[in-house]
């Protein structure tokens, strides 16, 4: 990664210009403050939580939404949403490196398709938008819950309430704040990247937002489908070139993928971006 580039990617995060779009991989770094165990972010360290430690049949460690399917058909949708809410709402991480950097530069629009809150906490005190992808909900077109904050709570508000001026903070897989909603299981993926394609589950505020935008990914792996249908659908009008993607030992599955996206590959490490360039704190 030459100088020149890293110049480009934070000025672009913080004018608004580029997007980061935050993957599993973020969170390598984040532990239990009381045990020391790495927070479950990967699809296999999230399918041997939801199984009590324990590695499922192979067909099922594949992908983490096919084995939340299998316990969810057999000890049901509260077991799902059990494990998620005890592991990214009650228990207490350390602070990940990258949600760190990222503070300080205060993106205006933010992706993360992690459930944890590191990036709600990182807005803590300031008035944003929170957006919680959710699927299977009756009474709704939308497949999505919308919160606006003041700095101190939040409210769920309509889209055409939605402040654009502040923060925009999109989780399409959803949190346990301010009130839980996930994208977990085979069932919730299909929902909501149907009505994703429709256009049912992205505000229309985003939709007018994200126009020309370009997306930095960090810490995305692109070998799953689910992940790879959802990114390509999230980043819908972007720019041209669309931005770029931090992958170290990319595979040519994503070198291919990458490509058909207009999505620049760096073979890096996201580490090398945010250690080697100085930053200051941008936020109110």
């Amino acid at each position: 990664m030459t100088p020149q580039l890293r110049t480009r990617l934070v000025t672009g995060l913080k004018d608004g210009s580029i997007v980061p779009y935050l993957g599993p991989g973020v969170l390598a770094d984040v532990l239990s403050t009381t045990s020391g165990e790495p927070m479950p972010a990967s699809s296999e360290q999230l399918i041997i939580g939801l199984n009590g430690g324990k590695p499922m049949a192979p067909k099922l460690m594949y992908e983490f939404p096919r084995a939340a399917m299998n316990i969810e058909l057999k000890r049901g949708r509260t077991a799902v949403t059990r494990f998620l809410n005890t592991t990214y709402g009650n228990t207490l991480w350390s602070r990940s490196a990258v949600h760190d950097w990222l503070q300080t530069l205060c993106p205006h629009y933010v992706i993360d398709i992690n459930r944890d809150t590191q990036l709600i906490d990182s807005y803590a005190g300031l008035p944003h938008t929170l957006i919680l992808g959710c699927a299977r909900i009756g009474g709704s077109d939308y497949r999505f819950k919308l919160y606006a904050c003041n700095g101190a709570e939040y409210k769920e508000i309509a889209p055409e309430q939605a402040d654009t001026s502040v923060p925009i903070l999109f989780k399409p897989m959803g949190a346990p704040m301010p009130k839980p909603c996930y994208i977990a299981s085979d069932a919730d993926y299909v929902d909501y990247i149907t009505e994703l394609m429709g256009g049912f589950a992205v505000p229309a505020f985003v939709k007018t937002l994200r126009r020309d935008k370009r997306y930095l990914l960090l810490g995305m792996r692109l070998n799953r489908d689910t992940e790879r249908m959802v990114l390509a659908d999230l980043v819908y009008s972007a720019a041209s070139p669309a931005g770029w993607a931090l992958i170290e030992n990319p595979t040519d599955k994503e070198r291919r993928f990458l490509k058909k996206l207009g999505i620049e590959l760096i073979e890096a490490s996201f580490q090398e971006l945010i250690e080697m360039t100085p930053v200051t704190v941008n936020c109110p």
